[in-house]
């Protein structure tokens, strides 16, 4: 991936996170379609996330759009495979940046989204992540403090405001690519009535950790679309 891929990209995501984060209204998923539409990628310049060796959609424009409509499309198969009824299915999608990060954007190219589709009490969670600046964080050598048995990898669902850290809830399953800086997530959840309140409320965030930036590389909180 060259240097222009990536800062085109970035340049993506912090139009997204803008709106995202100040917009009047939750934005749906043909808002952030069609911003990507007016800001295009031209001749196929295109950022993938080198997430793993599975098929992913080939990119050719609205790369962002691409993988979150994928992510939420394999969230929803999971239901199906199970048998729930998606009647009342609710979509959500999360924009990993490194700008979300509390209290201060560390220094890093990286880029991430996530889609999600809750039924009931029941989230199912996929995405894509790539470009870190280091390997994940590795809990296992390096806890937290007390150290936490249920923090089994470096992403991880928290509940809190936007602009604040909130307790740790879930923790995501990773796949890597070969490099270590990039790979999928995925996870599968009953929530709560306070998580689900939260998640409704716009309080639940994901949240990547590495070993250069151990407090978290990139953030991104729970959005219906």
């Amino acid at each position: 991936m060259n240097k222009a891929k990536q800062t085109l990209l970035n340049l993506f995501l912090g139009v997204i996170t803008c709106l995202l984060v100040v917009g009047v209204s939750t934005p749906s998923l043909s808002t952030i379609t069609s911003n990507l539409s007016n800001s295009s990628i031209q001749n196929g310049d295109a950022k993938t996330f080198s997430a793993s060796q599975s098929a992913q959609p080939a990119l050719v424009q609205n790369p962002i759009n691409q993988y979150l409509m994928s992510d939420l499309q394999e969230a929803e198969s999971v239901l199906m495979a199970q048998s729930m009824p998606t009647r009342n299915l609710q979509r959500y999608a999360v924009i990993l940046t490194k700008n979300n990060v509390v209290p201060a954007a560390p220094s890093t190219s990286a880029t991430g989204v996530v889609g999600a589709v809750l039924v009931g009490e029941r989230l199912v969670v996929r995405g894509d992540f790539g470009g870190l600046s280091s390997a994940l964080r590795d809990y296992t050598t390096d806890p937290v403090n007390p150290p936490n048995p249920k923090i089994t990898s470096a992403v991880h669902i928290h509940q809190g405001e936007p602009n604040q850290n909130g307790p740790f809830q879930y923790a995501l399953t990773v796949t890597p690519n070969e490099a270590g800086m990039g790979g999928r997530l995925a996870g599968e959840y009953t929530l709560t009535s306070e998580q689900l309140q939260a998640l409704a409320d716009g309080k639940l965030y994901v949240d990547l950790h590495s070993q250069r930036n151990r407090a978290g590389e990139l953030r991104g909180t729970f959005r219906p679309v």
